[in-house]
């Protein structure tokens, strides 16, 4: 056991504890805006499906029902623009940190591979290759890498922790470069529904990949568009070639969404108010912190999407957290994601319009 455990970083946010502690010593209390989970309800259609579906005693299927099967394809055609998307398009998995973490594991990569991420990024990307004790690095631009032994390249837009999304003709010229080297694409997509000051685009887009799945995957979440963080709902669409061995793998090892989880994920799908409902909350609490972080002293940037602000005082992250914390209001140290960001701090919009107003005030 220690052997694996040794292969991996501290957890991060066990650092935030003592400014944690902090916060929650306000006199109106803490105001978490640090980890970015959703506190708004699961939408009454989706609570239903779950509960319609709780009488299952038998084992689901790894692959899901045909009817998730439909749903993740139909979902991707009709919001995403793809084309042509088949059920052997289509894998659900259970939650998208699982996959991230495990994907170098199940691709078979090992000593001598390369995983590369973003500069900024989700820390599970270099977590996955650690576990698969394969090498990783971080790029500014991933056509400057060295194609040799590049097995994985993670994409990331709209960006986790920054907001940035990647314009069409980057993603275009992304796919082409790694399509020409044989490096597989995973474009992690959770925050493709949340676009603010742009309208993010997935690889999955004819006029990305040119009409070909080929070398390319798109990872996608419903814990945030559909507040189902807590059913652990996810799900992969790409190239067949891939997906088709990752389900036989996953076979194996159980990774198996459970059937009422499936049966709420078919009706989050179908239906798209309530998306629209639970992006309009968002957006009125990043419009009110937004400005008072300004008013505050702080600037913003990128975060034209996604559940975050990416805010400077410019000073050590660490200097920022301390002097929030004492406003009773945790943020995440913009260290978690790379050393690029030790002079930032990622705001999460996911707190109750009642917990955004009291920071509003303090700030």
């Amino acid at each position: 056991m220690s052997a694996v455990s040794d292969r991996l970083p501290t957890f991060p946010w066990d650092k935030l504890e003592p400014y944690k502690k902090t916060a929650a010593a306000h006199p109106d209390g803490i105001v978490d805006l640090s980890v970015g989970t959703p506190v708004d309800p699961v939408p009454e259609l989706v609570q239903k499906a779950l509960i319609d579906a709780a009488d299952s005693p038998g084992y689901p299927t790894v692959w899901g029902t045909p009817a998730l099967r439909d749903a993740i394809a139909g979902w991707v055609e009709r919001r995403l623009g793809a084309r042509e998307v088949t059920h052997k398009h289509v894998l659900p998995v259970v939650g998208s940190k699982e996959l991230v973490a495990w994907l170098p594991t199940q691709l078979g990569l090992g000593p001598g591979d390369r995983v590369a991420y973003p500069r900024l990024a989700y820390p599970t990307y270099e977590v996955g290759a650690r576990l698969a004790r394969a090498e990783y690095e971080a790029y500014d631009d991933p056509t400057e890498l060295d194609p040799e032994g590049l097995k994985l390249l993670w994409l990331n837009s709209p960006s986790n922790p920054t907001g940035e999304v990647l314009p069409k003709q980057e993603l275009t010229r992304i796919v082409a470069w790694a399509r020409e080297h044989g490096v597989l694409v995973f474009s992690d997509e959770c925050y493709l529904e949340l676009g603010w000051e742009a309208d993010p685009v997935s690889v999955l887009h004819p006029d990305v990949n040119g009409g070909s799945y080929e070398g390319i995957v798109a990872v996608h979440s419903l814990s945030k568009r559909s507040n189902l963080a807590g059913y652990r709902a996810a799900f992969l669409a790409g190239d067949p070639a891939v997906l088709g061995p990752l389900l036989e793998i996953r076979k194996h090892g159980g990774m198996m969404t459970p059937a009422p989880t499936q049966a709420a994920v078919v009706a989050a799908l179908s239906d798209d108010g309530h998306v629209r409902e639970q992006r309009e909350r968002y957006a009125a609490r990043r419009t009110a912190l937004r400005a008072a972080l300004e008013r505050h002293g702080f600037r913003i940037e990128h975060s034209e999407a996604s559940l975050y602000l990416w805010a400077t005082r410019d000073e050590s992250c660490w200097d920022t957290v301390a002097h929030l914390a004492g406003l009773g209001i945790l943020v995440a140290p913009g260290d978690f994601y790379g050393p690029a960001g030790d002079r930032f701090v990622r705001v999460a919009l996911t707190a109750t319009d009642e917990r955004v107003r009291a920071a509003v005030e303090r700030l």
